[in-house]
């Protein structure tokens, strides 16, 4: 397989002289089997500079699968070209949301209401099909096997595993590690805490073994306190995930928009830094747009 970011911010685009060395589109990652299948992982903004590479192999079958829908990882959508072509054929994969009772088909429609977008989503030409999927319900793709996993966020969030010919890639989406709301003498603390270990254990399982792992990794650790509950990972959080599941290669990602690419470099290096020797087990790379892989 080979994968390929499109887009490694968080929240909201962050273009600039100071956002160049990493890049500033929100979340995209593109994924090509052995047989040249089109998996992507989000349709945050880096999707647009990704559907203009497409137009040299039309016609395209693309299966996007969306972690969540907030706006970073589904604003680029209606300007994902290849929908308005004909002869395209798209599928949006998604969770169902139990506030609004809607699946992903509802990501297209509101973002392309007659009053915030200039193009209707009747106007969408290409095969366009909405598919709602479920945690631990396997999707086959060609030759791929995609499997949600589901995370904790604000929202409903379903990471991705892709397995194909032997070799795998976890997508966390945005995921902050449960922690207990309970303090230690509570009454509901040690029954909570065993709810929160075993969803541990088995997002831990279902990363195992990954030659690829990316992952949330919004904050540093002197930062989380006053962004907990906000659903966003560490790059602590990911390296000790990364550790645990046995993965090969981590990328960090989401980067803080606020955060420049001098500013980003300099609390990576304080993450590795407080992990001595973990580079001897597990390769760990900051996420920058334009970046590939091959596994």
């Amino acid at each position: 397989m080979k994968v390929k970011l499109w887009g490694v911010r968080g929240s909201i685009p962050s273009p600039g002289p100071k956002t160049v060395r990493y890049g500033g589109n929100t979340t995209c990652i593109e994924v090509r089997t052995d047989n040249n299948e089109l998996i992507i992982l989000d349709g945050g903004t880096g999707i647009f500079p990704l559907s203009q590479t497409l137009l040299k192999e039309l016609p395209v079958t693309a299966n996007i699968f969306n972690t969540h829908s907030h706006w970073d990882h589904i604003q680029g959508l209606p300007f994902f070209i290849p929908i308005f072509i004909p002869g395209n054929q798209i599928r949006l994969h998604g969770s169902f949301d139990p506030i609004s009772g809607e699946g992903p088909e509802r990501i297209m429609a509101v973002q392309m209401q007659y009053s915030y977008f200039p193009v209707r989503e009747a106007e969408m030409k290409s095969r366009f099909e909405y598919l709602t999927v479920m945690p631990n319900e396997p999707v086959i793709v060609g030759s791929a096997t995609v499997t949600p996993v589901l995370l904790n966020h604000p929202v409903i969030n379903l990471g991705y595993r892709i397995d194909c010919n032997g070799k795998s890639v976890f997508f966390t989406g945005d995921h902050e590690p449960h922690t207990n709301i309970y303090d230690p003498g509570d009454d509901g603390f040690a029954e909570y805490q065993s709810l929160i270990d075993e969803q541990r254990r088995s997002i831990v399982e279902a990363i195992r073994g990954v030659d690829v792992l990316i992952a949330d990794s919004a904050y540093t650790i002197e930062e989380y306190p006053a962004k907990k509950g906000w659903g966003h990972g560490t790059f602590n959080s990911s390296i000790e995930l990364a550790i645990a599941a046995g993965a090969k290669i981590l990328y960090c990602t989401h980067h803080e928009p606020t955060r420049s690419d001098d500013d980003l470099e300099k609390v990576f290096a304080e993450a590795l830094a407080r992990h001595p020797g973990v580079e001897s087990v597990l390769d760990i790379r900051l996420a920058r747009e334009g970046d590939e892989v091959v596994i």
